[in-house]
């Protein structure tokens, strides 16, 4: 079989279940991946046959998709920020949105920071522990912790730490219920989150490869107090935070102006409610004065 004899085979039976543009950059990501190509030289030797191998390897993939399987977690990896991270489904994939909200806390960081003081960051739910590699890779000096309540995902982050060649302060612990020591007894420069937002009524809406494949305790909230994570996060906020401190986080479009009411309400000063790429409430940040 050639590349593109598999390709167009690749591409028909994906195009029912994610639509035709979606399927084609499904198929390259797949081919790419498996075959080790870059698009100047897949060009080039579309014409030629695929190792049986890889086209074996291929259509596993393939019958994966069909499955609505995240290409992510069927690839083990995916990009963010310019890295690499291992993804399962004990963690989120990373997604474009949380790019944005790790891009202000760095050109946040660099206007307070410079080039002298070590910048003292917390992550709330790290996950995957996307956000503070990313941060820690750009800004080699910061000292930073991340928490989260899952194990399973706290390997996972311990091995893209390792991955990208950083060190981060991985703890097991639950911010509604903070017991760890080194955590409740510092003060942070910043502190970030990426916490649970969607709601249970919005399950409907959701695509089959998140519904099915993502884990839920990252992802869902109750619809009688949507913003549970937001006000804990926020009390932990006011007692850890330095004075002039940073708080960072993402939310759902829905409740924009509920969370800047509540920080408001909180008693932090200068928030900023700021929109994603495509023009949704999305990310928000205040200060502790």
């Amino acid at each position: 079989m050639t590349f593109i004899e598999a390709e167009r085979k690749f591409i028909d039976g994906l195009s029912t279940i994610y639509g035709a543009e979606e399927a084609r950059s499904l198929t390259w990501l797949s081919i790419s991946f498996v075959c080790k190509l870059d698009r100047a030289k897949y060009l080039s030797i579309r014409q030629e046959e695929i190792n049986p191998d890889d086209t074996e390897h291929l259509f596993k993939i393939h019958e994966q998709l069909i499955q609505s399987i995240p290409l992510q977690y069927i690839l083990g990896e995916t990009e963010f920020y310019d890295l690499t991270f291992k993804v399962n489904p004990s963690v989120l994939i990373p997604r474009p949105e949380t790019e944005e909200l790790v891009d202000w806390a760095l050109i946040t960081s660099r206007i307070i920071n410079g080039e002298t003081e070590i910048l003292k960051l917390l992550d709330i739910g790290t996950g995957s522990g996307c956000i503070p590699i990313a941060i820690k890779k750009y800004i080699p000096l910061a000292d930073i912790t991340a928490i989260d309540i899952s194990e399973t995902a706290l390997n996972t982050a311990r091995q893209n730490a390792d991955l990208n060649q950083v060190v981060i302060n991985f703890i097991h612990d639950d911010i509604f219920n903070p017991s760890n020591l080194d955590l409740i007894n510092t003060k942070y420069d910043l502190i970030l989150s990426n916490p649970p937002y969607v709601t249970e009524s919005e399950k409907e809406r959701m695509l089959d490869n998140v519904l099915n494949h993502e884990p839920h305790n990252a992802l869902f909230v109750s619809d009688n107090d949507p913003l549970v994570f937001y006000r804990a996060i926020a009390d932990f906020a006011l007692a850890h935070l330095k004075i002039n401190g940073f708080l960072f986080l993402e939310l759902n479009e829905k409740f924009g102006q509920k969370t800047l009411n509540l920080l408001k309400e909180k008693g932090f000063k200068a928030i900023e409610l700021r929109q994603d790429m495509g023009g949704k409430d999305r990310m928000i940040k205040a200060v502790l004065s």
